[in-house]
């Protein structure tokens, strides 16, 4: 394919005289087929991205398992073609086990980790025979009560914490997450004492990680835990995962995760580790979401507005941090390129922001761009994570559409709401006419 402004080659972007094209079709089709904004998602490379994960970790450890990390993005459509490549799933809440269930997968290839999770919700996971991967102590106590499970895995904080933004740093000395090593003998000596029979054990450091060191020291640590559980315990492990936070590189000058080197290292350390410990072979779990579904997301939105001050030009676009919150909420950074205009050079320098009344509403700062025009198609790129997921209804705005290309086919995977979606679940109490 065609270089795309100034991103990486990508196998899903194509310039076709100047139009943007997402696997074979025209973002101006979209964009007037399904109105703006609107969500892009390639099929193709979802599935490419979770082969390329699956197959570099598994041609190095025979025993391997990967968990989307199904936060990243819920559609139906995008767990359906995940469950048909093999992956497993990890879910953070009931709504995600629930949308797993209804996309096919079996409840053994769900892993549930929650935090402060309530008690009903415990009881429905329990009825729907996931996996469950504790998260402290009062919740193992509190599911014991409702049932005994045959497997249970405590997500362990390895004091080892990474991330884009301090927000999503998962692990450490100021993560809610995890239970510290003082506390994980005596987690697994109650469920064992209950009766449960078989174990995992379970990490997560952090999210958008894109370099290898942070995941060989936490899973060092992780693997030192586990030792101590086996000595003091007596009890082995079905599996040990090394949770998520593959990173995607979203600036131009960023350098891609080097994944075979990730691999190398990580299952190196494991198989010396296993053997050392001898904790038999249990299986290795790791749980991407942004790397297999982050660049396979294009939001396509139209310009409203161009407005020229002193100081500043700004794009007015009609999708704000109700579509996309990422930029807002962590300052995160978005490549963006004018979707109809593709081969004409940057001449302006632009902020381009969204309808919402906050000043904060930025989806991308001083961006040399083509001289763009009202009605020109912009596309945020790297939008396929943590894009529909996180949005809202802010400022009584509908959710956008979600549509699905492959090989130069689309197809409509989740409608537009409408001002009457607005409506929806609201009643006036009885002394208001």
């Amino acid at each position: 394919m065609q270089r795309v402004g100034m991103l990486r080659p990508n196998e899903i972007l194509e310039d076709r005289e100047g139009v943007l094209h997402i696997d074979g079709v025209s973002a101006l089709e979209l964009a007037e087929r399904f109105d703006t904004p609107l969500y892009v998602m390639s099929e193709r490379r979802i599935r490419n991205n979770y082969r390329r994960v699956y197959e570099t970790f598994s041609k190095r450890y025979r025993k391997v398992k990967v968990y989307y990390s199904a936060k990243a993005n819920t559609n139906l459509s995008i767990l359906k073609i995940l469950e048909e490549e093999g992956s497993c799933l990890d879910a953070v809440s009931p709504g995600e086990v629930f949308l797993a269930l209804k996309a096919g997968f079996k409840p053994e290839r769900i892993l549930y980790t929650g935090t402060s999770v309530r008690d009903d919700e415990l009881r429905f996971l329990s009825e729907s025979g996931v996996t469950i991967n504790v998260d402290s102590l009062s919740q193992l106590r509190r599911l014991l009560k409702i049932s005994t499970p045959e497997t249970i895995s405590v997500r362990v904080n390895p004091e080892v914490g990474a991330g884009h933004h301090e927000h999503v740093v998962t692990a450490g000395r100021e993560s809610k997450f995890g239970i510290w090593e003082e506390k994980v003998v005596e987690a697994y000596r109650t469920a064992l004492e209950a009766g449960v029979k078989h174990f995992g054990i379970q990490m997560h450091i952090g999210s958008g990680i894109l370099s290898v060191e942070p995941f060989t020291v936490a899973t060092e640590n992780l693997l030192k835990i586990a030792n101590r559980v086996h000595e003091e315990v007596g009890i082995g492990f079905e599996f040990i995962d090394l949770g998520g936070g593959l990173g995607v590189p979203y600036k131009p000058e960023e350098e891609e995760l080097n994944l075979d080197l990730l691999a190398e290292k990580v299952t190196a350390l494991y198989r010396e580790r296993v053997e050392q410990y001898g904790l038999g072979e249990p299986t290795l779990c790791v749980e991407p979401g942004r790397y297999i579904v982050c660049d396979a997301g294009v939001l396509l939105t139209r310009v409203n507005t161009v407005k020229v001050t002193p100081f500043k030009r700004f794009v007015g676009v009609d999708a704000g941090f109700n579509t996309l919150i990422r930029p807002a909420m962590y300052g995160s950074y978005h490549p963006v390129v004018v979707a109809n205009r593709l081969n004409e050079p940057g001449e302006e320098t632009y902020t381009i922001v969204g309808p919402i009344c906050e000043s904060g509403d930025i989806l991308a700062k001083d961006r040399m761009l083509p001289r763009i025009q009202e009605g020109d198609l912009i596309a945020v790129l790297n939008a396929g994570a943590y894009g529909y997921s996180m949005s809202s209804q802010y400022n009584s705005r509908p959710r956008c559409a979600e549509v699905l290309v492959m090989d130069g086919e689309y197809a409509l995977i989740r409608e537009r709401e409408t001002l009457h979606s607005l409506l929806e679940g609201q009643h006036y109490p009885p002394w208001l006419k």
